[in-house]
């Protein structure tokens, strides 16, 4: 099978536990054509053990919380996650460049000790390709009951360093405000946020949130 001139890039922009995992799953079985999943997962998997979470980093991180021997700290770790999310956007362009459709599961947001201006450098590094740019979203409630159910984080039961950086990440991730398409997980399936990724792609118009973020 012939590749297309250039792949379509799909990146699912939310918290964790909004649903973008799923999403992508979705995306991957059940879209047309090869679609490749290079994402904050992908990435953290790649990266060394003393440099995660990498592009995974969350605003107000308790340096305590990442207290596993060997980890670089947060100071050196902030430094760094420009620079793997440039290598991570890249790795996008190069497989949309040959032809290769992308989903990609991201938290972007800009609250660190210091503005990095990471959101316009990737958008940047994936001009000339058609980008469709999704606001993953679902309400704090949820996003806690979730985390419950699957990784036993009760929320009075936790440190207020950990519940503030979960917290402000809602508002963080969202906070550019720019998006080509939103979807609500806590009313609809994954199946059903697939459908009208599936439908906007088919139907357009053509992202252009990426091409407004990086001031083209």
């Amino acid at each position: 099978m012939m590749a297309k001139e250039q792949g379509q890039i799909v990146v699912l922009n939310g918290v964790p536990r909004s649903g973008k995992t799923s999403i992508a799953r979705v995306i991957q079985e059940t879209f047309p054509d090869v679609w490749m999943n290079l994402g904050v997962d992908f990435h953290i998997k790649c990266t060394p053990p003393a440099f995660r979470p990498g592009v995974g980093l969350r605003p107000q991180t308790p340096e305590w919380a990442r207290a596993t021997p060997g980890r670089v700290g947060l100071e050196v770790l902030e430094e760094h996650v420009p620079l793997l999310y440039a290598a991570l956007y890249e790795s996008v362009a190069a497989h949309a460049r040959l032809g290769l459709n992308v989903v990609m599961d991201v938290g972007h947001h800009d609250a660190y000790s210091k503005p990095r201006s990471i959101l316009p450098d990737c958008a940047r590094r994936l001009s000339g390709l058609p980008v469709l740019f999704i606001g993953v979203r679902c309400p704090v409630e949820v996003i806690w009951a979730r985390r419950e159910a699957t990784w036993s984080q009760v929320r009075g039961e936790l440190d207020e360093g950990v519940v503030g950086s979960v917290e402000l990440s809602q508002h963080a991730v969202h906070s550019h405000g720019k998006y080509d398409l939103e979807v609500d997980t806590s009313v609809l399936s994954p199946e059903a946020c697939a459908g009208l990724i599936r439908q906007r792609l088919e139907e357009g118009p053509p992202g252009t949130c990426f091409a407004e973020i990086r001031g083209a």
